[in-house]
């Protein structure tokens, strides 16, 4: 009998996730909110977000290299949506000027103690920084999370990644234990205090809300975290309201150093590039029963067969190159690189692929994941402009036009300052980033939304050319009916009635009186408009018989004719 096959370490793991969220208008306005984090800075102490300087002038003392060498790995009008437009003279400078992304950070945060599965002996990670992402005119904000952990088994890594970025639970077991929930979690303070812990396992809180409110509750750890911003159908209230907009498993971004990455089977990079968790224990042994047995894999072997050429960039998976042996996984809900921890390369913090890693590859994957974000709230802001809308009510029609105007114009800003298709020349980058895209469908959204959009706009214009063609037609109409009664008042100058030398009491007489009969005739050829312009357009048609002209000119006053 094979003994079993020694389970590969993890000697260094990262974990970044990514929770995007739609922000909600604050009461009282109405439109994107350009500057929400301002909402959050000007709390002060009470708040426990404090805004990041992106600024190398106000940072000189801790710019690396490493931000540096991110920097210059974008594309100019990408560093402008990262950073911003450079500032010669700080005296001029706008005092809410910088870049249209904005990054807030907790620092009260040290660490996270989770435990997989029931029973699992807990795991303390460090958590490297907690971040708050804002954009400039766009209601979305974007939690990261990144934490980090050394001499950890792969499967414990495996679960730990399968589970962690999960807003809510999705369903309970017969025990009432949460699925594919972590069985605990919780955020560590400085002095180790527990700070906040999950409460996925408390079935009939959450059945209760949804129940209620037909939307889902966040976990009381990620919506501690989150404080001062609550959830849409929070109880408590909170300087900013924001709502789920993606699946409530969070998008995430890792890190594995291993001691030997041609260690790790198929079977491990199908499931660490999937996210499907740790397979069973016993498929692992010296023969790697998981490649020539498909029941080792988390799915049909059919739906795996393009597994390599679909979801991994395999330029440096070979023994030559500063990190040898290094693979990049990508499926667009997941981006991870796994490489060989003994490479001083791959575990280099300031030139090496954990930097990398930690700075233009997240921001690669962030950007593609605040693009489908974007999008999916404007898809979003369409629908509810819709279900707002009552026709037979003058008020909601406006409010209508108001808000789809309003959304074709936030649409057109972010097609040109938050839109593109290439990030990086660098090949690495532009490669890790299409393919994300490609996953994550973003051409597709973004076609449907425009296409959505341009739609509302255009039965916009179609509607305001209908009404101001009635309005000709109605117009045309009362200046028709009018000139036959000026040219028969008026002609050759005649007058009526001579009464230009009777007394003015008289004269003011005659005035209102044909003043009102005037006005009524008027405002009656108004109201008749339409049907006048039908037997107007009957009177035209040399097709039409007398007798037919005749009765267009009856159904003038016949009703039930519109």
């Amino acid at each position: 009998m094979a003994e079993p096959a020694t389970e590969p370490m993890v000697k260094h793991f990262r974990l970044a996730l990514l929770w995007p969220l739609r922000l909600l208008p604050v009461a009282g306005t109405s439109g994107a909110q350009q500057r929400p984090w301002q909402i959050l800075r000007d709390m002060g102490e009470a708040c426990p977000w404090r805004e990041l300087e992106h600024d190398a002038e106000l940072e000189g003392s801790i710019f690396q290299e490493r931000h540096y060498t991110e920097f210059v790995t974008f594309l100019p009008y990408v560093q402008q949506f990262l950073y911003g437009e450079g500032r010669l003279r700080r005296d001029d400078a706008d005092a809410d000027a910088g870049p249209p992304m904005r990054v807030l950070r907790r620092r009260d945060v040290a660490h996270v103690r989770i435990a997989a599965r029931e029973g699992d002996p807990p795991v303390m990670l460090d958590v490297v920084h907690v971040h708050l992402y804002f954009f400039f005119d766009v209601d979305v904000v974007i939690l990261n999370v990144e934490v980090a952990g050394n001499d950890l088994p792969l499967s414990q890594v495996q679960e730990l990644m399968y589970r962690a970025g999960r807003a809510y639970p999705s369903g309970w077991n017969a025990d009432g234990r949460a699925l594919h929930s972590l069985a605990t979690a919780e955020w560590i303070g400085r002095d180790g205090s527990v700070l906040a812990r999950t409460d996925a396992h408390e079935h009939a809180a959450f059945m209760t809300h949804v129940s209620r409110h037909r939307a889902p509750r966040i976990a009381a750890h990620w919506a501690w975290l989150m404080q001062p911003l609550a959830s849409a159908y929070a109880e408590q209230g909170g300087a900013l309201r924001y709502r789920q907009i993606e699946y409530h498993r969070m998008p995430l971004a890792a890190y594995l150093a291993v001691d030997d990455p041609r260690a790790l089977t198929r079977n491990d990079f199908v499931r660490l590039g999937l996210v499907t968790g740790a397979g069973p224990a016993e498929a692992r042994d010296e023969h790697r029963a998981d490649e020539v047995d498909g029941g080792a894999l988390p799915y049909a072997t059919p739906h795996l067969d393009d597994f390599e050429r679909r979801y991994c960039y395999d330029r440096f998976w070979s023994a030559s190159g500063a990190a040898p042996w290094t693979r990049y996984l990508c499926s667009g809900h997941a981006l991870v690189v796994v490489g060989d921890a003994k490479s001083a390369y791959f575990t280099d913090r300031e030139r090496g692929v954990l930097a990398q890693f930690r700075h233009q590859h997240f921001l690669l994957f962030l950007i593609a994941h605040f693009q489908k974000a974007s999008l999916l709230m404007f898809s979003e802001r369409l629908v509810e402009a819709l279900k707002r809308l009552h026709v037979a009510d003058p008020a909601s029609v406006r409010r209508f036009k108001r808000a789809i105007r309003a959304s074709f114009e936030g649409f057109l800003r972010f097609t040109h300052r938050y839109w593109f298709h290439d990030i990086a020349e660098q090949a690495q980058t532009r490669a890790l980033f299409r393919m994300t895209t490609a996953h994550l469908g973003t051409d597709a959204l973004y076609a449907e939304v425009k296409e959505r959009t341009a739609d509302m706009n255009g039965y916009l214009d179609a509607d305001s050319l209908r009404r101001q063609a009635n309005t000709v037609v109605r117009l045309t109409v009362v200046t028709i009916f009018g000139l036959i009664g000026t040219i028969t008042t008026g002609f050759l100058g005649m007058n009526l009635l001579a009464e230009a030398e009777s007394p003015l009491a008289e004269r003011l007489g005659y005035f209102a009186l044909v003043f009102v009969v005037s006005t009524t005739l008027t405002l009656y050829t108004m109201v008749k408009s339409k049907r006048l312009s039908d037997f107007l357009d009957a009177v035209s048609d040399e097709r039409l018989s007398t007798w037919n002209k005749l009765r267009a000119l009856a159904a003038v006053w016949r009703r039930g004719t519109d």
